[in-house]
């Protein structure tokens, strides 16, 4: 406790204050000069009230206790901040000090001189002076605060410290004079000095105690320490007991065995790795692991060896080890670049997609040429079941790599592809690296299955996450957020499938090549049951060794009868169904027909699902006949319009898209615009309502390539003309007229040829798409290339004489306007 203030005494240089002190219950005031020599001590910390000895053999710390011991008997005890410096300087040294007096010193035989010090007050450091002969602080001594009243925290403390002293003295843990000078001292910051100085803390952890000014938090401090104390005492008495009651024949190496057990289940420590984390070791070492996840792995082993196996963290950091040992750091599996082998495997597995296989086979040339190209990431666009995804399996065949499959759809949640972040309970790696680990090569073939069906929300946004994924420049360097250190993706062949590319995000687009698998025809659908689809089903359901036969015409009949989809998924499906009733009769009768006919089909499968679409052959006004793309294939759209006597109100039903609309209404204003050319009232928009409909109006449409279908439909009911019922197209309309190419053309023939249609309008510039549509196929229907809607018009209304007499009559009348203005 320091009482006083500082005094200026004469006019001498040295400013001395005074400094009270109570020191073994006995208050006494002294006067401290404001410069004092110092004694470094290290691996110790000096504290107030406490007598402590020090062997002093540095020159200058012998220097300053022979000035103090000829002068005022006064050093200043400060512990060193870096304990390795043998000569330590201001740098070397806290700024937070004891004022000691020297009570006793004997030079020793080797040189070095034994004091013995006792603290007096706490000082802080103004300046260090390096001097000739050794170093001298300015100080400034710290006054404690004023004693406080004593309160039930403060009774409670000292209390709970003096019977935990009692008991540690019962065991003789401590010296009894710690108690005896506990239960002297009445003032708490001086107990706990005392009790602090005892246990010979760590040096930064005691510093932080001696500048800690408040004298009930150091008592909160020495009650830790001692608490602490008893606490490990009782343990290791408790692991004795367990101990000695578990020796058997008093086996010395059993007993030392069951003590490190005991001894980690308490303290949560470990002394040395154990059979399995040797075992771990050694597999991590013999891993083809990069630098910096080795460097990472050894760090958290080492952190394992040092943790019981009953701590919370430790399967963690198990799980965590084996994660990293499992997965192919440098396991490829070697390439087969044989393109001709890679063909036939490609037509044994597929029918038809020709451009789609000439596409692979360029994919492995350059391969072949260049092992290190880091070609495009292929993305397979098109309706289910057309073979998107075996695709991929025929190229790992090809290439004799695994293959392995990831599905996108519905995935929200950006941690499925990053991995979660070690610091959460069950945390794990992405999907991205499982697969990897569940292929066991690091170079698999990897389908990215349903990527336009990929979400996001509150939890990140997955398409994100895959932007590093897919792209060569930076999956050399991914890094899963569990894992923690990168993995290299780059020897990885990507694969990506979808349905449509409107849902992918236009970076990720940006780094696709995406090819397109139109729907199939069907004769190819015939092609393809015959020789994969039918074999499969008498495999699976055991109809194998029987000579079962399909008639051509059956297959045609079930195709167009019972599925109604661009790939062949329905198709296998319904002839599962078909092998299974036959799988009964075997079943119960031993006999199957030999063949099987349309009239067997209708006969197991019950009534068909799709009968022939009506086409409402019948030629009127105001009906046109559009064609649609759809994922499940091409599809006929009529469209209906309508006129009666109105105010002009314009009404389109059908659950039209905004697209659709927007087509609606430019067809609508062209009709105004050219009302005279076309034959029409002018003011027939003021005089009319016009109602626009398109048939299944359950089903939402949209789409931008019916806009000469509503503008042929519209045009047809306001003149009364007829549409030819022969004619089907697919085209959009801008406001002159121009007529704008479309996509989706060979699902559209075919849809058109399916309900007997034969001559098909569409735009000019998709004559080039006509190579898609199978020659077969493209031979039985006629193509008219258009590029403006009157020649649309031309082709499709009826009744053309009244039309051109009302186009001369209109032109006629323009002239006559023209004259008299």
């Amino acid at each position: 406790m320091v009482k006083g203030s500082k005094k200026r005494r004469g006019s001498s240089k040295r400013r001395k204050a005074e400094v009270p002190g109570t020191v073994q219950g006995i208050e006494r005031t002294f006067t401290v000069p404001q410069d004092l020599p110092v004694v470094p001590a290290k691996d110790i910390v000096a504290f107030p009230s406490v007598v402590m000895s020090l062997y002093v053999g540095r020159p200058a710390s012998v220097h300053a206790i022979e000035r103090a011991t000829s002068t005022n008997n006064l050093v200043f005890v400060v512990a060193q901040r870096n304990q390795e410096a043998e000569s330590p300087g201001p740098q070397d040294l806290y700024s937070f000090g004891v004022v000691a007096t020297v009570l006793r010193s004997l030079r020793l035989a080797d040189g070095r001189v034994k004091v013995f010090l006792q603290g007096l007050a706490r000082a802080e450091v103004k300046e260090y002076r390096e001097l000739e002969q050794l170093l001298e602080a300015r100080i400034h001594p710290v006054a404690p605060p004023k004693r406080r009243k004593s309160s039930a925290e403060l009774e409670v403390l000292v209390n709970r410290i003096r019977e935990n002293l009692q008991v540690l003295v019962e065991y003789e843990q401590v010296p009894e004079e710690l108690l005896l000078v506990s239960a002297d001292v009445s003032d708490p910051g001086a107990l706990a000095d005392v009790i602090v100085a005892h246990y010979h803390l760590e040096p930064a952890r005691a510093q932080a105690v001696l500048e800690e000014l408040d004298p009930i938090e150091r008592l909160r401090i020495a009650d830790a320490v001692v608490s602490d104390e008893l606490n490990q005492f009782l343990v290791s008495e408790k692991i004795r007991d367990k101990t000695r009651d578990e020796l058997e024949k008093g086996q010395r190496d059993f007993f030392l065995r069951e003590q490190m057990k005991l001894i980690q289940k308490e303290l949560g420590e470990g002394e040395g790795p154990v059979d399995d984390l040797l075992q771990l070791k050694e597999t991590l070492t013999k891993a083809k692991l990069p630098d910096q996840a080795r460097t990472e792995a050894m760090k958290q082993l080492k952190r394992l060896q040092h943790m019981s196996p009953e701590s919370g963290d430790y399967s963690l950091l198990r799980t965590y080890l084996e994660w990293v040992v499992d997965l192919p750091w440098g396991q490829r599996s070697k390439d087969r670049l044989d393109l001709k082998r890679a063909q036939r495997v490609l037509d044994a597995d597929h029918y038809g997609l020709d451009k789609v296989k000439e596409r692979i086979i360029e994919y492995l040339s350059v391969r072949k040429l260049n092992s290190s190209s880091r070609g495009p990431i292929l993305c397979f666009v098109g309706p289910p079941g057309v073979g998107k995804t075996s695709l991929g399996k025929s190229i790992a065949e090809a290439l004799s790599r695994k293959f392995v499959r990831m599905s996108l759809g519905g995935m929200r949640d950006e941690a499925e592809i990053r991995g979660h972040r070690r610091t959460y309970v069950g945390a794990m790696p992405g999907r991205i690296l499982q697969s990897l680990k569940q292929a066991g090569t690091c170079n698999p073939v990897f389908v990215l299955d349903e990527l336009d069906k990929i979400g996001a929300d509150f939890r990140g946004d997955p398409a994100s996450a895959l932007l590093e994924v897919l792209d060569p420049q930076q999956n050399s360097e991914f890094r899963d957020h569990y894992l923690g250190v990168p993995f290299d993706l780059s020897e990885v062949l990507f694969i990506a499938t979808a349905n449509t590319i409107d849902t992918i995000p236009d970076a990720l687009l940006d780094r696709l090549e995406v090819i397109y698998l139109a729907g199939y025809t069907t004769d190819e659908k015939i092609n393809i049951a015959q020789r994969f689809l039918i074999p499969r089903q008498l495999q699976e359901n055991g109809l194998k060794e029987h000579d079962l036969q399909f008639d051509r015409e059956a297959i045609r009949f079930l195709i167009e009868r019972y599925t109604r989809e661009a790939g062949v998924r329905g198709l296998e499906r319904e002839l599962g169904a078909l092998m299974r009733k036959l799988a009964r009769l075997v079943a119960e009768n031993g006999k199957i027909p030999t063949k099987i006919r349309s009239a067997d089909i209708r006969q197991k499968l019950g009534n068909t699902k799709f009968d022939p679409e009506d086409n409402d052959t019948r030629e009127l006004a105001g009906l046109a006949r559009g064609l649609a793309w759809t994922v499940h294939g091409g599809e006929i759209m009529p469209i209906e319009a309508s006129v009666a006597k109105g105010n002009g109100q314009v009404h389109l039903t059908g659950q039209l898209g905004e697209v659709m609309q927007e087509s609606a209404h430019a067809a609508l204003f062209y009709a105004r615009a050219n009302a005279e050319l076309l034959g029409l009232d002018p003011n027939f928009h003021s005089k009319l309502d016009i109602h626009i409909h398109v048939p299944s109006g359950a089903t939402p449409k949209d789409g931008p390539s019916a806009g000469i279908t509503i503008a042929t439909a519209l045009i047809s009911a306001l003149s009364h003309r007829k549409v030819s019922n022969e004619v089907a197209m697919t085209g959009e309309i801008t406001l002159r007229g121009n007529v704008l190419p479309v996509g989706g053309l060979k699902e559209k023939a075919l849809a058109a040829l399916r309900y007997g249609i034969r001559k098909v309008i569409i735009p000019f510039e998709n004559i080039k798409d006509l190579e898609d549509i199978p020659k077969e196929q493209r031979q039985q229907i006629r193509f008219i290339p258009t590029k403006h809607i009157s020649e649309v018009l031309e082709i499709a209304l009826l009744d053309k004489r009244p039309r051109a007499e009302s186009i001369k009559n209109a032109r006629m009348k323009r002239k006559k306007t023209v004259a008299t203005a």
